[in-house]
């Protein structure tokens, strides 16, 4: 089997890490620092459950790795419609797209069934830009619940977790999930195949929905949103109107508010990773975990005054970082 990890970061270097445990053939694409240190002493993995080193191949040229089975992508959904001179090198007509994205992924209505089928998602696939350079046929959906940090150049800190839940757009139980599944947890990883894995989605979105765009604007961390009554009622509202419009899309995730606001504050002083984006001054990942379900509530007639507001002074936020990039 055959992996290029496109956009090989913290995360997407230690999935292509434990796929070479696996025994997979791994490429990481990736640049700079992180890519010469990669090069020269492979993939290094801290962890509480060991650590260990992958010597896989790392490049910046995805024309030299050619024709791969699957793709990871390790980039923020943002950098997707931008990705064709990266990931177009890699395709043969079999090859799977595997997107570990936050939020409401551009191939969402891809295989859904029902009155919305085949339906574009504008704000997180303009005009089509994304399916033109990643067609929906050919995408995996993946919920990530790892947590890594990138230490230093070539060396990834594995925090917790070590589950990646995947699924067909269409609901099925694919052989191309089944094989890649099964990669990941030879490689010590875990991987279920869902056969609704939207309930995953929308199950993680209920967290980046609110805590992401709330922490980038007050600078808070997880513990001091969920202890700070007003802010917390906020968040409670922004998850309710969330879980409305899940409902009438026919997704019904199997969590209640009260115990996705529990295990967030039960995570502590953690930083988002829209709050740590917003002080590297990077882009904001929040068309696809907020302004994508504002649109998805007017295609649902769902009322979401609450995460109107919230997006509405959020993107704001997001154009002044934009524009000072």
């Amino acid at each position: 089997m055959k992996v290029a990890v496109v956009g090989a970061g913290a995360i997407g270097a230690y999935v292509g890490a434990a796929l070479d445990r696996a025994g997979a053939d791994v490429h990481l694409i990736a640049r700079g620092p992180h890519l010469a240190a990669m090069r020269e002493h492979g993939v290094r993995v801290l962890s509480p459950r060991g650590d260990f080193t992958a010597r896989v191949h790392a490049t910046d040229r995805p024309e030299d790795i050619g024709p791969v089975d699957y793709v990871f992508l390790g980039l923020k959904a943002n950098s997707y419609a931008a990705c064709g001179p990266l990931v177009t090198p890699l395709l043969k007509d079999s090859t799977a797209v595997i997107a570990a994205q936050n939020g409401i992924p551009w191939w969402y209505f891809h295989g859904h069934g029902g009155p919305y089928d085949g339906r574009r998602v504008e704000s997180v696939d303009p005009g089509g830009s994304v399916s033109a350079v990643l067609p929906p046929e050919r995408a995996i959906g993946c919920v990530v619940y790892a947590a890594t940090e990138l230490e230093g150049p070539g060396v990834v800190r594995h925090l917790e977790g070590t589950r990646f839940s995947i699924g067909e757009p269409d609901h099925s139980i694919s052989p191309r999930c089944l094989e890649f599944s099964d990669a990941m947890r030879t490689g010590g990883l875990k991987c279920p195949v869902e056969a609704e894995l939207r309930e995953d989605i929308w199950i993680k979105l209920l967290g980046n929905i609110s805590f992401n765009p709330i922490s980038a604007l007050t600078r808070a961390t997880m513990r001091e949103m969920c202890l700070h009554r007003s802010t917390r009622e906020v968040i409670e509202l922004m998850m309710s109107e969330a879980l409305r419009v899940a409902e009438a899309l026919g997704c019904r995730p199997d969590i209640s508010v009260e115990r996705r606001l529990a295990g967030a504050e039960r995570v502590g002083d953690h930083r988002t990773s829209t709050l740590q984006d917003l002080e590297k001054g990077k882009p904001l990942e929040l068309d696809v975990l907020l302004a994508a379900v504002v649109e998805l509530a007017a295609i649902s007639d769902v009322p979401v005054p609450t995460l109107r507001t919230v997006d509405a002074i959020s993107d704001l936020l997001a154009r002044g970082v934009t524009a000072a990039a």
